[in-house]
């Protein structure tokens, strides 16, 4: 049986810490919170790994160097509001939960969003709201946010997820073009303007409703 404890040690310290993962409150969090109950029972072995975990559906749980980097950009903080996109299993929704004040969690997938239910039940979820629907469309009822995570990767933000990011707020996702690889990326609102900065490479699933549209061929 896999000593979870260790793991989560060994992870952080091989995998987040080595990868220029420096903020402490990110990493306190993913120490504290158990990887291994957000994936099928079957693959809790390989939970700790530093790579996408499949759950099913083309759906991932995303590399810890990716989440945690994401996370680092974003800067949640205490009095924050934060809007993730893509809940999954909702592993990150628990680490956002450590860093923020509240969480409103946007899933697409039924399944996922009763698994995402019944794990964070089981650790406490009381800052969180998770909601079903379409990703792309984000959840404009509780906006603005001051951090939106896309937590996984995406052709493009729609306009509509955008303008749901609060002045001042930080946008986090891996930017996935036609070709090559994906780059982890921090967008923020300024004077109500959105400015993009790359500040990694990262190689992860596209996210339902962010595929670019198919090219039109003659």
């Amino acid at each position: 049986m896999i000593d979870s404890r260790a793991a989560r040690l060994n992870m952080v310290e091989s995998q987040l810490r080595t990868n220029k993962v420096t903020d402490e409150a990110v990493l306190n969090a993913f120490l504290a919170v158990p990887r291994e109950r957000f994936v099928p029972p079957d693959l809790a072995g390989i939970a700790y790994v530093d790579d996408d975990v499949p759950l099913g559906g083309g759906r991932v749980l995303l590399e810890p160097m990716v989440l945690a980097r994401l996370l680092q950009l974003a800067q949640p903080r205490a009095k924050d509001k934060v809007l993730e996109i893509g809940a999954a299993t909702g592993y990150a929704t628990a680490l956002l939960a450590r860093l923020a004040e509240r969480v409103v969690a946007l899933e697409c997938d039924a399944r996922l969003a009763a698994a995402a239910r019944a794990r964070l039940k089981q650790i406490g979820g009381d800052r969180i709201t998770l909601v079903e629907g379409p990703l792309e469309r984000g959840h404009p009822a509780a906006a603005p946010y001051d951090v939106i995570l896309v937590n996984g990767a995406v052709a493009t933000i729609p306009d509509a997820v955008a303008q749901q990011l609060a002045e001042g707020g930080r946008l986090v996702t891996v930017i996935q073009p036609p070709q090559g690889m994906g780059q982890g990326v921090l967008m923020t609102r300024v004077e109500g303007r959105l400015s993009q900065r790359p500040a990694f490479d990262a190689a992860t699933a596209l996210l339902p409703g962010f595929r670019p549209a198919p090219a039109f061929v003659f």
